[in-house]
């Protein structure tokens, strides 16, 4: 009998979550599913940041959110140096909603090609922090209505993620969103920013499919720069660097799992002083 029973235990498969929490009101509407979503999100709390431990960061000089690497802030401890600057800041908005299937889906943007860096490169709607700006959700869901038309009324915004570090030291904070109504949002791209608003499986960025990764170094040390290749409509799309870095973080807090692969770890000091020639 303890043999059978260790035989049935094993084919038992393990219960996603997020699955769960979907599947316990599938019967009571898209909103309410959602709405179980953010309840789960609202609990979210994200490691703490350097400004927490009162550590300084280090100025940026970019402006768009695109980078070949982006790193979890708590990732990348910087040494105390009076001769540091303060960091400009920059917030993305990770837009969920339910496609058709009952999957969770994330709003994409492709930019221009007009633009002189990064052109054609898959990016999250977002920017650089305004003066009029009052917090990262501000910058955000300001940045998406200009990008993409996004009614920031149609937008629930239920959590923040730990701020990332571009390659260039911008930090970035990733800010969830949830669009309840879907059919509501009319995409209307800015066509000096955004040349195509398309949208994605969230749960793509922690399958190990689709994927290939590349080794790369930055200030001497190695880290994995992370590619997710994506078909819809006939269109190809390559999701990668700072984005797929961010969406594979976001992917694994809202469905409660890591990444089926190996994920980048930099256990790195940035240099106290940031000069013209660092790489």
């Amino acid at each position: 009998m303890i043999p059978i029973l260790r035989r049935l235990s094993k084919s038992v498969p393990a219960i996603d979550p997020l699955s769960k929490l979907m599947d316990a009101s599938s019967s009571l509407g898209g909103s309410r599913r959602l709405a179980a979503l953010a309840q789960q999100l609202r609990l979210y709390k994200a490691p703490p940041t350097l400004e927490d431990i009162n550590e300084q960061c280090l100025e940026e000089t970019a402006g768009k959110v695109v980078s070949q690497v982006g790193f979890p802030e708590s990732a990348t401890p910087i040494a105390q140096d009076p001769e540091s600057f303060r960091p400009k800041r920059a917030a993305v908005l990770v837009c969920l909603f339910e496609g058709d299937a009952g999957d969770l889906r994330v709003v994409l943007t492709k930019r221009s090609a007009r633009l002189s860096t990064h052109s054609g490169e898959i990016a999250l709607p977002g920017g650089k922090a305004d003066e009029g700006d009052k917090d990262d959700v501000d910058t955000a869901t300001r940045e998406a209505r200009e990008e993409i038309g996004l009614d920031t009324s149609l937008v629930n915004v239920v959590t923040v993620l730990e701020p990332f570090l571009s390659k260039h030291l911008l930090r970035v904070v990733p800010v969830i969103g949830i669009l309840n109504e879907k059919k509501a949002f009319k995409p209307a791209p800015n066509p000096s920013e955004v040349e195509v608003v398309f949208d994605a499986p969230l749960e793509m960025f922690i399958k190990d499919e689709n994927r290939r990764a590349e080794e790369r170094e930055w200030m001497g040390h190695k880290y994995l720069v992370h590619f997710f290749d994506y078909e819809t409509e006939n269109k190809k799309y390559l999701i990668w660097g700072f984005t797929a870095g961010i969406l594979i973080r976001a992917a694994s807090v809202v469905f409660q799992r890591p990444p089926a692969f190996v994920e980048q770890k930099l256990p790195f000091k940035i240099p106290r002083v940031l000069g013209k020639d660092t790489p």
